[in-house]
């Protein structure tokens, strides 16, 4: 395949799955800066990695798995420049936000604030999970196998359930 042919077919692979990139990149930015920061070093480890793909998984797959893998290794170098840079959490704004919203918004950026403070891996578990892929897509995504997937997951949902009933029973209403 010619370059013109390659980049040609590399972009409408891309354009084609792009909600994909989207979605990981929303998921490890909050702010626009660094999600345009992110989508670009992830498109440009997808062009390194395309003359690599392996036909037998789906584009998707493809993308979903460098996504993440970059989002994480993003991420942690972010987690790190903020601590150096910053001497409280951004989660302190969290708090008065949510004192403000309803309680359905409020119950919603609970569940987010508690999936935001998973690991990298459970985040990006949770982040397939809600996306509706199949314990066989997060397992071919992930590495993992199909039975830890199921179990991961499992566990997951009953921390996050436990950790948000603690919070609502404990704060009376507020959070």
């Amino acid at each position: 395949m010619s370059i013109p042919e390659k980049s040609e077919h590399f972009v409408s692979v891309i354009e084609a799955n792009k909600g994909i990139i989207y979605k990981v990149v929303n998921s490890y930015c909050k702010n626009e800066v660094e999600r345009k920061d992110l989508v670009q070093e992830i498109v440009m480890q997808l062009w390194k990695s395309f003359d690599n793909y392996n036909e037998a998984f789906r584009h998707s797959t493809w993308i979903y798995r460098i996504a993440l893998n970059v989002s994480i290794s993003f991420y942690r170098k972010e987690v790190r420049r903020h601590k150096i840079h910053s001497p409280f959490s951004e989660n302190i704004f969290n708090v008065i936000e949510i004192q403000y919203d309803s309680d359905i918004d409020g119950d919603l950026i609970l569940l987010k604030s508690l999936i935001s403070g998973l690991t990298d891996f459970d985040k990006a578990m949770v982040l397939l999970y809600l996306d509706q892929k199949s314990h066989k897509e997060i397992s071919e995504i992930t590495g993992i196998t199909e039975t830890n997937v199921a179990t991961k997951i499992a566990r997951i949902k009953a921390l996050l359930k436990h950790k948000f009933s603690q919070l609502k029973n404990s704060s009376d209403g507020r959070y």
